[in-house]
């Protein structure tokens, strides 16, 4: 008998546990998505564009979700660290990421992951891009891109060149100007953008190719100059910079984007709730506004939301992914 009770009891403690931890990881019957803050993730140092970008629309966010938008950096292994953090939350929707062409992109293709950049995050939206630009130490004797190219053929060492981390943006498109030009550069890796804009102007670099909009206030007040932009037409805020094409290195663009995801499995109220709070932030014309100072360029309504950020972010893996592996890029 007391040990029938004992075992009564025993059971009913197990039940009572159990059904603690699934209250525990349960939302409330009827609780509104968002009810606290949202985190959202960033894996670049401050003062980047991801950053900047992060921190506008995290501001803007928190008017249509009725709750704050909290920005944490986690930097590091090209914004991988920081997609982890995101991939292996709770699927509730209160931890968003914000990445980018080398976060999304590249990097999946070069980093050992333990996870897929694909299959393990629920996309939100498209957000806002920009090109890329070949930029440079405003003591460089050269002041456009053919004499820029003829310059370093002329030196006896390779000129330095910054990138952020293995296998970014930078990284890529130095290799490419690389290839294009049989040109040879020392690559320095730095963080994030902002360290190696700081070095940029300082001297202790060359040339970086960072993304446009990231150096645009440095280029006007004459800190570094830019040779050339990796787009197909002309940068509406530099319109003097002309195109990599322009200046005979043909098929060179990169479209530097920016997008929102959150965790696998989060229901689909939440998702939407945080789709409809990017819509209406890119929506506000002060939004639009600070986006445009910037030199970013808002994706049409028809590319944002989570399928049509599903099939651009499969066509720019199947665009890259090829180009990266056939360069057989490694962590270093």
């Amino acid at each position: 008998m007391a040990a029938d009770l004992m075992r009564r009891n025993g059971m009913a403690g197990f039940a009572i546990a159990l059904s603690a931890l699934i209250a525990a990881a349960t939302p409330a019957a009827g609780e509104v998505f968002p009810s606290r803050p949202v985190t959202m993730m960033v894996g670049f140092p401050p003062g980047g564009p991801t950053d900047t970008l992060a921190r506008i629309m995290a501001d803007a966010m928190q008017g249509p979700l009725g709750q704050p938008v909290v920005v944490e950096t986690l930097s590091g292994a090209s914004g991988t660290i920081a997609t982890g953090r995101v991939v292996h939350a709770r699927p509730d929707g209160y931890t968003i990421g914000i990445g980018q062409w080398s976060s999304h992109v590249a990097s999946p293709a070069i980093y050992p992951l333990d996870y897929d950049i694909v299959r393990d995050l629920q996309p939100v939206s498209l957000l806002a891009a920009s090109p890329l630009w070949m930029i440079g130490k405003e003591t460089l004797p050269p002041n456009t891109m053919p004499e820029l190219i003829a310059w370093m053929k002329a030196q006896p060492e390779p000129t330095s060149f910054g990138t952020v981390g293995t296998g970014s943006a930078a990284h890529l498109c130095g290799l490419y100007f690389a290839q294009k030009t049989g040109l040879h550069l020392q690559y320095v890796p730095y963080r994030g953008a902002g360290p190696a804009m700081q070095d940029l102007i300082g001297g202790q670099i060359d040339l970086s190719c960072l993304e446009a909009s990231s150096g645009l206030a440095y280029v006007q007040a004459a800190k570094f100059k830019a040779f050339a932009v990796f787009s197909e037409q002309r940068w509406p805020k530099s319109p003097e910079t002309p195109t990599m094409i322009e200046s005979g290195i043909s098929g060179a663009t990169i479209n530097f984007w920016h997008a929102l995801w959150t965790t696998k499995g989060t229901p689909r109220e939440a998702v939407d709730r945080l789709d409809a709070a990017v819509m209406s932030a890119l929506a506000n014309p002060a939004v639009q506004q600070r986006l445009e100072t910037i030199g970013q360029v808002i994706f049409p309504r028809e590319q944002q939301g989570p399928a049509a950020l599903t099939a651009y972010h499969k066509a720019e893996i199947n665009k890259w992914w090829p180009i990266i592996k056939a360069a057989g890029i490694k962590v270093e």
